[in-house]
């Protein structure tokens, strides 16, 4: 099934579903949530996930408020296994296929030159009716089977733990820490949010996100930081402040643990491939 979307938002809630999926964003920007990878969104940005791996596309506050004409764009193609047989998937012919499949398990990025074929047939796929359509799917199947240009997002022992009870409690998590991340936030609030103790909180958040609270906190806030960089042109030390760090030297080092680089490495960087 492909879905051309435009809408005002992407993902409402953090959720999985029993197919493969592949996301591409056209216009639109925010945090990306697949398993416990946390990192910021941009149109051109393309994501291949596998069945039962928990996702979210939160689009940013900033863009909407007062804006009633933005909106977002994205095609968004679901299929499951069955779209190409038991049978053929264990031929020797589609060995590559199947390590695809499992690959996609913790998510994938789609990146270089292969970001831009892949684009502009997943751009024709909602113009295409039946068997065309499941062509040009297979065709960037094969793409993607045969190319290094993919990134692995949630980390090697990520599992999903999460039942649809856990879904709903983990979206209120979200939703509150990307409306409050610029001001220091507390277990203890969180804690009441959720109705549970501080301890128990932090144990369960450990559990389903695969990290500390702090370190996801950290996290949102350093995608902000790298969006305020590029986006914004501003100085390291304004993002940082404006992303609820209180010092700069704290700032500075998480930083460089969650990009492996400084923040005017990362400007520079940006900077030499665009």
């Amino acid at each position: 099934m492909v879905r051309y979307l435009k809408e005002r938002y992407f993902d409402p809630n953090w959720h999985f579903h029993a197919e493969y999926q592949i996301f591409m964003v056209l216009k639109g920007e925010g945090t990306r949530f697949i398993g416990d990878h946390v990192a910021p969104f941009k149109p051109g940005n393309i994501t291949f996930t596998g069945p039962d791996l928990p996702h979210l596309w939160r689009s940013d506050q900033e863009m909407h408020l007062g804006k009633e004409e933005e909106h977002c764009e994205g095609i968004v193609v679901y299929f499951n296994e069955k779209l190409l047989g038991k049978s053929l998937l264990q031929t020797e012919e589609a060995i590559r296929i199947r390590q695809l499949f499992k690959k996609s398990l913790r998510g994938l990025d789609v990146t270089g030159r292969t970001r831009e074929t892949v684009h502009k047939t997943i751009a024709g796929l909602p113009e295409l009716n039946g068997f065309d359509g499941v062509l040009e799917l297979l065709k960037i199947l094969n793409m993607l089977s045969n190319t290094n240009d993919l990134k692995s997002l949630a980390s090697p022992g990520y599992t999903n733990s999460l039942k649809e009870g856990d879904t709903e409690r983990m979206n209120k998590v979200y939703a509150y820490v990307m409306q409050n991340f610029r001001r220091r936030i507390t277990v203890s609030e969180l804690a009441e949010l959720t109705s549970m103790t501080p301890t128990s909180f932090s144990r369960y958040f450990k559990v389903h996100a695969n990290k500390t609270f702090s370190e996801f906190v950290s996290e949102i806030r350093i995608g902000n930081a790298c969006k305020l960089l590029i986006e914004r042109k501003i100085n390291a030390s304004q993002a940082c402040y404006a992303s609820g760090f209180q010092t700069l030297s704290n700032f500075n080092k998480q930083f460089k643990t969650i990009t492996k680089r400084t923040p005017m490495a990362y400007k520079k960087e940006y900077k030499a491939v665009s």
